[in-house]
């Protein structure tokens, strides 16, 4: 979502947790999100099943944690994109594609 917010903002390559974050570590992040949610062995460390209301319930607390840390970029976007991509029933081939017209 950090990520995201900042490449709709117009940044492509975004400072997190002292990591220099591009399109493809987020594109990893949405896949996997996508595939443990489909897959019987998406389970979390602590045995809850990675669901779709898991997962938004996640995107809520990440986007409260960007929005405090007073970070620059379209993040209410940002979590809308994510939750769309990666809890829709089918697989958008690269996270950037359907993002182009919004910038």
């Amino acid at each position: 979502i950090h990520y995201l917010g900042a490449w709709l903002a117009g940044n492509g390559c975004v400072p997190i947790h002292n990591l220099m974050e591009d399109a493809a570590t987020a594109e990893i992040s949405r896949s996997q999100v996508w595939q443990w949610i489909r897959s019987p062995k998406g389970v979390l460390d602590d045995g809850r099943k990675v669901t779709t209301e898991l997962v938004r319930a996640f995107i809520m607390e990440e986007l409260a944690k960007v929005k405090a840390s007073g970070a620059e970029g379209h993040f209410d976007r940002a979590s809308q994109i994510f939750d769309q991509m990666s809890t829709a029933d089918g697989f958008t081939e690269f996270l950037t594609l359907p993002l182009y017209e919004e910038v």
